[in-house]
């Protein structure tokens, strides 16, 4: 770090002092100096605490990769095993039942079951789009992916199509009749909607009908003969019929209707981690100053969209009338969260008095923090949280004394700031094996913060790879959905939580469809998560937020919460499976190629935008040329993949080197329209994402938990410089 300056005893990237100083604390209302030395103190406080967690991991992984070489020649033991890890302190006691006691949290988070937006907040135009994605329109869901079949004359491409429009219109027409039901005949059917005396008239030609439930009604904009919307709330969530016989669509309509416009992203994690490139003090301010526009409400993005320069900002609040004539908002924007960095990472942004860069997730908490202050005391032009609560999700915590020093940390940065004790609450990402075993602990150590606990497929399984490496070779990558662990995985994550006192108060939540192109699958195959109990998920684009929230109009979450309580608790025993492959000899010489080629295309695809672009998550096409949504999760189980079949012998170091320059072409072509694209097999040898991509699996054993994070931002810091 070249460009610093001296802030007490802390060296500080100049341009990261100077956001804080002259953006930041003069919004806020803070000190400077006492900002700065209190900031320093909790630098000083809990840098050596956090530095022991990491040695604590450390040790528990040498105990279980030692006990795994000592019994190779043996078949594994489930009881031993689950022995040994209460012997070394891995697998610890439940302890006795509790309920957590969080208050002031928001509707969004404790009331609504909804779908859930994750987004990098780095990128501007992509997070204003998810904080605006609260509302979004149910006809260009439809219109524009594949939930409505392109057979019979109903292709998307070229103009408006009126023959796929009327399949569109029929699909959300059909949905209110399902939702919203009328006392007699269709939505189909109507001519018109209006309020007499507080009350929602639908008119079928001569037929002048209601709802079947009255309470459905919330309100209207407009004139009570003539409305130009009607507003209607189906399981919690808000249901806008948009009417407007001069528009296109609406002129075709018997009723006028234009558009039917669903409350879909009810909340949105503004993600700091795993779908950013972030690996110094410019990239920190990029990241810091966009959440300050956010929390604020004055950020903007211009942009080009289809040749014309387009500005976007911030949705306002959204004005209704009452059935009984009073003035009403609703919320215009998405509930944002935030996630910070996990414990492992450093970062150069700020170098302490011995000279050792800070803690990435320190430094998170602190600003990510200062900037909610805005929030917090109405200085802000457009509200995020009207309970007054700060949203944090923490990441890659493992086990209840890590949830204990995140909690501490949060109490110290609340001090700093002058926030009322336990105004910072905490989400706990259950997506590392020592935490799924020890949720309720972890639940615990945060009873009076949390407000979101989640199980995340990706890093969990890389967690599993990692922590069982020394077992033996893992099944291949495609079957590891359908091995017994994760299920058990995915049911207990939600029973703890109910058992834990949750439902009313948090967030249970599920994992991301990462196929963005993909909308039919997703709309036949994710409504499995609400009725797991789970009252929001992970959506990967506010199209996929419009159509993931039909799901929640379908099912009644907090009634179907009610039912798994009532269900046997799923074990540890299921959750404590190593998914180990029983006979190598099973996998043929094409099924371990096929495999190799999956993981190193993916590993390809995703590491070389990151280290040569600085992007962070993006959909990136897979081997089949299907596009994913992929970030560090992904990539840590691709790679820990290799690096498990590689230490036991499936594969040889020399095809896997074959397998990643032969994918390295494949890649190559698939991104040859990109203008800023590096193509890798120009030159092998100099490309730095391909060294990254290798080192990441020759290397894989080496690294902490098998995490990405250390070999990216050396290569990134190494081509940035």
């Amino acid at each position: 770090m070249t460009n610093i300056q001296k802030i007490g005893k802390l060296c500080v990237a100049t341009e990261l002092a100077d956001f804080i100083n002259q953006n930041l604390l003069k919004k806020i209302d803070r000190d400077e100096i006492k900002f700065w030395s209190g900031f320093e103190e909790i630098i000083k406080e809990f840098s050596p605490r956090n530095s022991a967690l990491l040695v604590e991991r450390e040790l528990l992984q040498e105990k279980i990769d030692d006990w795994h070489r000592s019994r190779r020649s043996e078949k594994h033991d489930a009881v031993e095993y689950k022995r040994f890890l209460i012997e070394i302190g891995y697998l610890q006691d439940e302890g006795d039942d509790f309920e957590i006691s969080t208050t002031n949290v928001d509707a969004e988070i404790a009331l609504q079951a909804g779908p859930q937006l994750v987004v990098p907040v780095k990128n501007a135009r992509f997070a204003l789009n998810a904080a605006n994605a609260r509302w979004g329109s149910l006809y260009d869901a439809l219109y524009g992916t594949d939930v409505i079949s392109e057979e019979d004359g109903c292709q998307r491409a070229g103009n408006y199509n009126p023959i796929r429009g009327n399949r569109v219109i029929e699909f959300a027409k059909n949905f209110l009749d399902q939702r919203c039901p009328l006392k007699e005949g269709s939505h189909i059917e109507a001519t018109a909607y209006k309020i007499e005396n507080g009350n929602l008239k639908i008119v079928l030609g001569e037929l002048v009908t209601e709802l079947s439930n009255a309470s459905v009604f919330k309100g209207y904009v407009g004139d009570t003969a003539k409305p130009s919307s009607v507003l209607l709330i189906n399981n919690g969530l808000h249901i806008e019929i948009q009417i407007d016989r001069e528009s296109e669509i609406g002129s075709k309509d018997l009723a006028g209707i234009k558009d039917l416009t669903l409350e879909s992203a009810i909340t949105t994690i503004q993600d700091c981690e795993d779908s950013v490139a972030a690996v110094d003090g410019s990239d920190k301010v990029e990241i810091y100053r966009n959440w300050l526009g956010l929390i604020n409400g004055d950020l903007s993005d211009t942009f080009l969209k289809s040749g014309e320069q387009v500005t976007r900002t911030l949705q306002g609040d959204r004005e209704f009338t009452s059935p009984s004539g009073d003035i009403f908002t609703l919320p215009g924007r998405s509930m944002l969260l935030v996630r910070n960095v996990g414990h492992l990472m450093r970062n150069n942004a700020i170098v302490d008095g011995n000279g050792d860069e800070i803690y990435e997730g320190i430094m998170d908490a602190v600003i990510t923090s200062a900037v909610a202050v805005l929030d917090i005391e109405n200085r802000n032009q457009l509200t995020n949280s009207r309970a007054g609560s700060v949203y944090i999700v923490k990441p890659k915590m493992h086990g209840p004394k890590e949830v204990e020093f995140t909690c501490d940390l949060f109490e110290a940065v609340e001090k700093l700031l002058g926030l009322t004790r336990n105004t910072i609450k905490v989400g706990i990402m259950d997506e590392e094996r020592r935490t799924t075993l020890n949720l309720r602990s972890c639940i615990r150590a945060a009873r009076d913060r949390v407000v979101f606990i989640n199980t995340g497929f990706l890093d969990r399984t890389g967690d599993e790879i990692h922590t069982s490496m020394e077992a033996g070779p893992m099944i291949p990558k495609t079957k590891m959905k359908s091995s017994a662990w994760i299920a058990a995985y995915e049911d207990r994550n939600v029973d703890i939580g109910l058992s834990c006192g949750l439902q009313g108060k948090a967030q249970i939540g599920k994992g991301m469809w990462a196929m963005p192109d993909l909308m039919a699958s997703m709309l036949d195959q994710k409504i499995g998560h609400p009725q797991s109990g789970a009252n929001t998920a992970w959506v990967p684009s506010p199209t996929a937020a419009v159509l993931h929230a039909l799901h929640y109009h379908q099912v009644k979450v907090f009634s179907r919460q009610d039912e798994i309580k009532l269900r046997v608790s799923a074990g540890i025993d299921e959750i404590l499976r190593i998914p180990l492959l029983e006979d190598p000899k099973s996998l043929s010489a094409e099924d371990i190629q096929n495999e190799l080629d999956n993981n190193a295309q993916g590993i390809l695809g995703y590491v070389v935008r990151w280290v040569d672009q600085g992007i962070g998550c993006s959909k990136v096409p897979d081997i089949n040329n299907i596009g994913l949504m992929e970030d560090r999760a992904t990539l840590r189980i691709s790679s820990q993949h290799i690096t498990n079949w590689l230490h036991h012998g499936v594969c040889s170091k020399e095809q896997v080197q074959e397998t990643m320059e032969r994918m390295a072409g494949v890649v190559d072509a698939q991104n040859k329209e990109d203008p800023f694209y590096e193509p890798m097999t120009e030159n092998l040898a100099a490309s730095i994402a391909f060294k990254a991509a290798c080192d990441l699996i020759y290397d894989g054993l080496n690294q902490p938990s098998g995490y990405t994070e250390p070999i990216l931002h050396a290569r990134r810091l190494q081509k940035k410089h």
